[in-house]
Formats: structure tokens, C-alpha cells, sequence
């Protein structure tokens, strides 16, 4: 259970330093990013709502205790980064530039 908790904290964590720094939560709503948000739980990872999610996904395989899960979260690792982090990344290079590669340079995609 206390995977979970961790896991809603981080997410939360990321949700609040995006909407303090007034820029977009929503993924895939491209046009509303404004900031490179770097302070706050941003400065350990570069992707708190996912590591939130992953973690929840770790405290659930953990109290169904059920092997199977943790297919799911190999799964869910794979697909966010393929299909979610990289993309944002690329983005995210092309609008903020030398800004974003140092960040990334500095900054862990996970944890």
C-alpha cells in the first residue's frame, strides 16, 4: 500500500509544479506548453506522473501479490517509453533547445 501512496504523491508532485509554473498537464496538448519546469520533484526526475504510476502499478503487484503483474508493469515501462517519453522529448528539444538537453543531461528520464 505504500507503493501506492508514494506513487499518487509523485504524480501529484508533478501535477502541482506544472500548474505553479502555469503550463499545460495534458501530454498530448502540445500547444499550451509554455515552461521547462526544472524545480520541484523535477529536479530528481524528468517524469514524476509516470513514476507515480509506476509505483502505484508496484504497490498494486504487490498487494494482489499475482506474478502476472508484473508482466503489466514491464509492459507499461516499455510502452511509455517508447511511445510517450521519447516523443516528448523530442518536443520538448525542439522547443526549448540547448535548455531541455542539459536538463536531460542532469535529470533522469526515471528515477
Amino acid at each position: 500500500m505504500i507503493f501506492i501512496i508514494i506513487g499518487v504523491a509523485f504524480a501529484l508532485a508533478g501535477v502541482i509544479s506544472f500548474k505553479k509554473h502555469k503550463t499545460t498537464v495534458n501530454p498530448v496538448n502540445t500547444v499550451n506548453v509554455s515552461t521547462l519546469v526544472r524545480s520541484g520533484i523535477y529536479r530528481f526526475t524528468r517524469n514524476p506522473m509516470y513514476v507515480g504510476m509506476l509505483m502505484a502499478l508496484f504497490g498494486g503487484f504487490l498487494y494482489l501479490s499475482n506474478p502476472i503483474n508484473l508482466l503489466f508493469i514491464v509492459v507499461f515501462v516499455w510502452y511509455m517509453d517508447k511511445f510517450q517519453i521519447k516523443p516528448e522529448e523530442v518536443f520538448l528539444t525542439s522547443i526549448f533547445g540547448n535548455d531541455y538537453v542539459m536538463y536531460k543531461q542532469s535529470v533522469r528520464r526515471w528515477l
